[in-house]
């Protein structure tokens, strides 16, 4: 029998080996990745620096130890050339050759690509962007070095005010940098919080010292011999940078797919039971459009794990998605929120704390869809009304 296959090193491919082997712990597991396989779990990079956890220190096992720990093959440094699914096999290539190799079930768990802004300037090269361990091993090693004549307070600009770039600019300025937040959308947060919230939100992070620049964008990246960089934004502001970090988003990794007309949308689409709409391929995780949702956050991942797992092991499981919320790692203005469905016409009901506020939406029936806690007061409430939600998506097969 041939094995089962994961392609994929990230979060969900991890988390699926190891629900799968709390099932089976016999069936040959592989798992195919172009990077160096080492496990980590990626929300902890945005807020590392706080934690004085340095990238060696983020690892939780190389590809050696996962592999004696989950009873599975590793293929690191390898690239999936071509899904040929009519075959069941893979092409593939290690070290400069090319081979084929058959699956009996196959797991996308590709996830997604940080999207690049073209920005005109001889320093646009030069933007890092953090979405992987090997990512932030180089966005720390040159944060730690020095390209202005004043090494201390380091100038950082972020581009992009969604979760990401909050989190980043909240890690860095409560570490002595000085940090300013550029983004086209005139409010932080500008897809998960309604603006009464999103004002306050950002209040707090001003508070703390973090700049924001809205409602504008960059249009060019300058290398300057002794300021570092100079940003120059479409308002006319020009920003002076030590190191530009980009976290305008994710695009889900798709090419693979296409080479096994597989169907895609904005992710990889499949049903309840995580099928791609060819036979033996499943998707999971940042790449997967369950039910026409895409959500890349952890917990959806950990209950499309738990479904998959069964359903490898025999046990056919629908993925059930109950109330998840979100909690942002901000300390200086904490958060969590819990997305109102997309298409679903709400009502914001506030309810203002001396600390923050606590903002429900409720649908034309009232019944609660989501809600966003902001503050420790309004926190406490998460529990109780995460309770209220109805679940996410009705399942369906």
């Amino acid at each position: 029998m041939q094995p089962i296959i994961i392609i994929g090193s990230g979060m969900a491919g991890y988390t699926l080996a190891r629900e799968f082997r709390k099932l089976n712990t016999e069936q040959e597991l592989v798992m195919i990745c172009a990077d160096d396989a080492v496990n980590y779990a990626k929300p902890t990079l945005s807020n590392a620096l706080v934690g004085k956890k340095a990238p060696e220190q983020i690892s939780l096992g190389d590809a050696e130890k996962m592999s004696a720990q989950l009873n599975m093959k590793i293929e690191a440094h390898t690239w999936v050339k071509e899904i040929q699914a009519d075959r069941h096999q893979l092409v593939i290539e290690k070290n400069g050759e090319i081979s084929t190799q058959g699956y009996s079930k196959l797991i996308l768990a590709v996830g997604a690509n940080p999207i690049r802004l073209a920005i005109a300037g001889d320093g646009s090269d030069d933007v890092h962007v953090v979405n992987s361990l090997i990512d932030y091993r180089s966005f720390r090693e040159n944060l730690a070095t020095c390209t202005s004549n004043e090494c201390e307070d380091k100038r950082v600009v972020i581009l992009g005010a969604g979760l990401i770039g909050c989190e980043f600019a909240n890690d860095l300025q409560n570490t002595g940098h000085q940090v300013t937040v550029i983004d086209l959308a005139t409010q932080p947060l500008g897809r998960l919080l309604p603006t009464h919230v999103a004002q306050a939100f950002q209040e707090n992070l001003e508070q703390a010292g973090i700049q924001f620049a809205l409602g504008t964008t960059v249009e060019k990246i300058s290398k300057h011999a002794e300021r570092g960089y100079i940003v120059t934004l479409a308002n006319g502001q020009s920003l002076v940078a030590d190191l530009v970090l980009s976290a305008i988003g994710l695009q889900p990794n798709l090419a693979l797919a296409k080479t096994a007309h597989i169907e895609t949308s904005r992710g990889i689409i499949t049903n309840g039971l995580l099928e791609t709409n060819q036979t033996d391929i499943y998707a999971i995780g940042d790449c997967a459009e369950v039910n026409g949702m895409l959500l890349p956050y952890v917990m959806p991942l950990m209950q499309q794990a738990r479904a998959l797992a069964k359903t490898l092991s025999g046990q056919t499981t629908a993925v059930h998605y109950p109330a998840m919320p979100v909690a942002v790692k901000t300390p200086a203005a904490p958060l969590t929120v819990l997305p109102t469905p997309i298409g679903v016409d709400v009502t914001w009901d506030t309810e203002e704390f001396e600390d923050g506020m606590l903002s429900k939406a409720n649908d034309a029936e009232g019944a609660l869809r989501g809600f966003v806690l902001l503050g420790a007061t309004a926190g406490k409430q998460r529990l109780v009304l995460t309770k209220l939600v109805p679940d996410l998506i009705p399942v369906s097969v």
